[in-house]
């Protein structure tokens, strides 16, 4: 048996044999990650490949993704069995909708201290600016810093795609200064950058990753969230 599995299964057994107050207790302590974002979290597997990630860095009893959803529509099978399916993915959803409508309730429903997004496929596919998503990112900034003002945030470089990429390519050019314009030592943003080198051929469809696409955002995503979860652990 993988050593992570015997993590988790060790896990899930310490959580049936504690009370109902002991469990409610450990789930408040543990850490709280936010996967946000669109059809791009919500039906693919990068999220549970970056929890094996966790799981492999002896992180998983210490942290627990949050949100309003709790699913696995790829039926994604990483190593590590009973991983946390929570995430606030919403397919085809868009990022300045999301700002201005929906944050600041799921923020308040299941607070994070970290939340990772990428967003801003379907702004482009309905004809919104590379201003409009960049005001909408900022607006996110300043809901998630007012749910939680030492929120840690991770923005994802958004992956390709396979016609009319040239506005993600312009949304894409502006993270780094965005990011670094708000980045704080309170709270600090970093940037995935999930598009580098990320090939049209890892799309299964034009628009959402294969396992290959899964794979590659998880490897630039992960090492990011270890590094703020060891930080703020410590």
């Amino acid at each position: 048996m993988h050593v992570s599995s015997i993590i988790s299964a060790f896990s899930l057994a310490s959580l049936a044999l504690a009370s109902p107050v002991e469990v409610v207790e450990r789930q408040a302590q543990k850490l709280k990650i936010m996967p946000l974002g669109d059809s791009i979290t919500e039906i693919t597997c990068w999220r549970a490949f970056v929890w094996d990630q966790l799981a492999e860095a002896g992180l998983a009893d210490k942290v627990q993704y949050v949100g309003s959803q709790n699913s696995n529509p790829q039926n994604c099978q990483p190593k590590t069995s009973g991983w946390d399916q929570h995430h606030e993915g919403h397919s085809g959803w868009l990022a300045v909708d999301i700002a201005n409508n929906y944050l600041t309730n799921w923020l308040k429903s299941t607070p994070a201290d970290i939340v990772m997004f990428m967003l801003g496929t379907n702004d482009v596919v309905r004809g919104k600016t590379t201003d409009d998503v960049i005001a909408a990112y900022t607006k996110m900034v300043n809901i998630i810093r007012a749910a939680n003002p030492k929120t840690k945030i991770i923005v994802d470089l958004v992956i390709p795609l396979s016609f009319s990429n040239a506005p993600i390519q312009a949304i894409n050019a502006r993270i780094p200064a965005w990011a670094a314009g708000l980045n704080t030592t309170e709270s600090p943003i970093v940037v995935a950058d999930c598009y580098t080198g990320f090939q049209t051929s890892y799309l299964r469809d034009g628009v959402h990753p294969n396992l290959d696409g899964d794979r590659v955002i998880a490897s630039r995503v992960g090492p990011l969230l270890l590094d703020y979860v060891k930080k703020s652990l410590a």
